[in-house]
């Protein structure tokens, strides 16, 4: 039987895991009377939540086709710029790719950062157009903006010459020709993959000392420590003693194979051994992790490891001290955060922790909000209560001029003609160049710029707001520049309340004059707090646990029903994004809440004063 590998990669939402889906079902993986979840790959509750796949994650499908029985491990990667981490790791270990590229929307910012890293790496991928089946889609014209874009970031000849097919993951089929094959299975794509992927050149190597380079890292409850990645050389046998070098060749520690588990379907199924060229998950070794090599004891040189993109935003996560600490999660000392911060390190390289001069405090630096967002939520679902800062960038320093340099990224906008002029307006305050304008579909027009990270800090929000929810924002990191100046920040102030305790409706609705709210009846504020927006530029100090002064008076009209509007709750996403720097996101397992970093208005303005 013979073996392919290939990673699925794109832009966020271009269809990569319902694809997968459809693989799986063609080829046989499910019975015909089993249940199946649809986006089966996107397995954890926030991927499920959210619609998007953060974990890359490896399946495999018995294909039978014209050439004979095919093995093929599939691997579904995160489609989203902030965790791009994964896909370069992973690219590393295929021999293919299927670049997948919505036939509506066209190429966009992501598809062009996980394009350059499959061409750097030699890879010849397969271009699917994908989403055929809608209405306004223009296959044909997106297939000449891929082909420009391989041409623009370097494709070789061989590499330009890529086969295409046209398909619905939807439906479930793929064809040559759109006019006209039939539209009916994906037969077309798995001959495809078998005809144009090479096998693994490993496959050679089964009688040379074994060697693996881990890619992925997961923690199992039962086999502790396992590692993901392709069998370079030799072949992997439960209990082979192996040895963990790092990417100096340094070892890391010695241990013995415990299982090796191979991926069927959906499921992973231990196996008595595994040859070269297979993508496998190893279990027995607790100090190695993603970039080192594993290997047979006489191994001396580790494996070349793909060299990480270096983060670009970074958040100090510490203990929340808040009034309210303690109340909700269980997990809330210095020692507890640091082990969780430290162990996610491990796990996703994207991500650098470091210790501040501040006690208790951690920072974090990662590729943008949504990865740092992902992770403060898991930590939240797992108990723990935390306080988060405002995000910053991280910036760099040119060794040769000794200028500051921030990251700068490639945006993408398809906005209503009618909000073009507001969009261009904001950013351009923030910053950000248009580089490209123009129509992108009826009545949308497709704004490209270049812009600082910290511009679009918060930016998200107000955007939406602007283009009244019907605007599409993408953004990937593209490289550095010099540093280019100031920029305006939030410009409304915030209501913050001057003492504990419980609010009052009667307090709520006659602030709601002065802003919109946060909060609503009946819940527990504190000093500090940041209970709302005020409609004007500066902070103001409110008390929201006034109560209405009773009287004996019952005339006709004098009581007046309190009638609040709904409060504005911001997601973990926004509240980090929203506020400023002199304020903190409390996190808890059941609330989010804004609130200034010195409680004491008192305190408050003699920091002010001292600044």
């Amino acid at each position: 039987m013979s073996l392919r590998n290939i990673a699925i990669i794109a832009h966020v939402d271009h269809g990569k895991t319902t694809l997968v889906d459809q693989l799986l079902a063609q080829s046989g993986i499910f019975r015909a009377n089993e249940a199946h979840a649809e986006r089966a790959m996107d397995s954890n509750d926030q991927e499920r939540e959210r619609g998007i796949t953060i974990l890359a994650k490896a399946t495999s499908v018995l294909w039978h086709g014209a050439a004979g029985d095919t093995r093929i491990n599939i691997i579904d990667t995160p489609g989203h710029a902030d965790f791009g981490g994964e896909v370069e790791r992973i690219l590393g270990m295929v021999d293919g790719c299927l670049l997948l590229v919505d036939a509506e929307e066209g190429v966009m910012p992501q598809t062009k950062f996980v394009l350059g890293k499959a061409l750097k790496l030699g890879l010849r991928p397969i271009l699917v157009l994908n989403k055929a089946d809608r209405p306004h889609a223009d296959a044909d014209k997106v297939l000449n903006e891929a082909f420009d874009l391989f041409a623009a970031i370097g494709a070789t000849d061989e590499q330009l010459d890529f086969p295409h097919l046209y398909a619905s993951g939807k439906q479930g089929w793929a064809v040559k020709d759109l006019a006209k094959d039939e539209k009916k299975d994906l037969a077309p794509l798995f001959d495809l993959i078998v005809q144009h992927v090479p096998p693994p050149a490993a496959e050679s190597r089964v009688e040379e000392p074994f060697q693996l380079l881990a890619v992925l890292i997961e923690s199992d409850p039962f086999l502790g420590r396992l590692l993901t990645g392709r069998i370079e050389a030799g072949r992997a046998v439960p209990g082979t003693a192996i040895r963990a070098l790092d990417r100096n060749g340094q070892e890391i520690e010695r241990g013995r194979i415990t299982k090796v588990l191979a991926f069927r379907g959906l499921k992973r199924t231990a196996i008595d051994s595994a040859d070269a060229g297979d993508i496998v998950a190893i279990a027995g070794l607790s100090k190695a992790t993603v970039a080192d090599t594993l290997g047979a004891p006489e191994l001396t040189e580790a494996l070349p490891a793909q060299p990480i993109d270096p983060p670009t935003i970074a958040i100090t996560v510490s203990v929340n001290d808040s009034p309210l600490a303690g109340r909700e999660g269980d997990k809330v000392q210095s020692r507890v955060i640091r082990d969780r911060l430290l162990r996610e390190a491990e796990a996703n390289v994207a991500i650098k922790v470091s210790e501040t001069a501040e006690k208790d405090a951690y920072e974090i630096a990662g590729r943008g909000e949504l990865q740092l967002g992902v992770l403060i939520e898991t930590m939240r679902r797992e108990g723990f209560e935390v306080s988060i800062s405002r995000p910053r960038v991280v910036f760099q320093t040119d060794p040769e001029t000794g200028q500051r340099l921030e990251p700068i990224e490639d945006v993408v906008i398809d906005v209503d003609d009618d909000f073009t002029g507001v969009v261009i307006e904001k950013l351009s305050a923030r910053k950000a160049e248009l580089k490209d304008m123009g129509p992108s579909g009826a009545g949308k027009t497709r704004l490209t710029l270049q812009s600082p990270s910290r511009s679009l800090i918060g930016y998200q929000g107000e955007f939406l707001t602007d283009t009244r929810g019907s605007g599409v924002l993408n953004r990937v990191f593209s490289h550095y520049e010099p540093y280019k100046g100031a920029i305006e920040g939030r410009r409304n102030g915030v209501l913050v309340s001057n003492s504990d305790g419980e609010t009052a409706a009667y307090a709520l609705w006659n602030l709601e004059e002065r802003g919109t709210m946060f909060v609503s009846g009946g819940e527990k504020t504190y000093q500090g707090m940041i209970i709302g927006e005020n409609s004007r530029g500066d902070d103001l100090d409110v008390n929201p646990m006034k109560a209405k002064q009773l009287t004996n008076v019952r005339a006709s009209g004098k009581d007046e029903a309190v009638r609040l509007t709904p409060p504005r709750r911001p997601t973990l996403e926004q509240a980090i994004a929203y506020i400023a720097e002199d304020e903190l996101v409390e996190v808890t397992p059941k609330s989010i809440r804004l609130r200034k970093k010195v409680l004491n208005p008192s305190f408050r303005k003699k920091r002010v004063r001292e600044d």
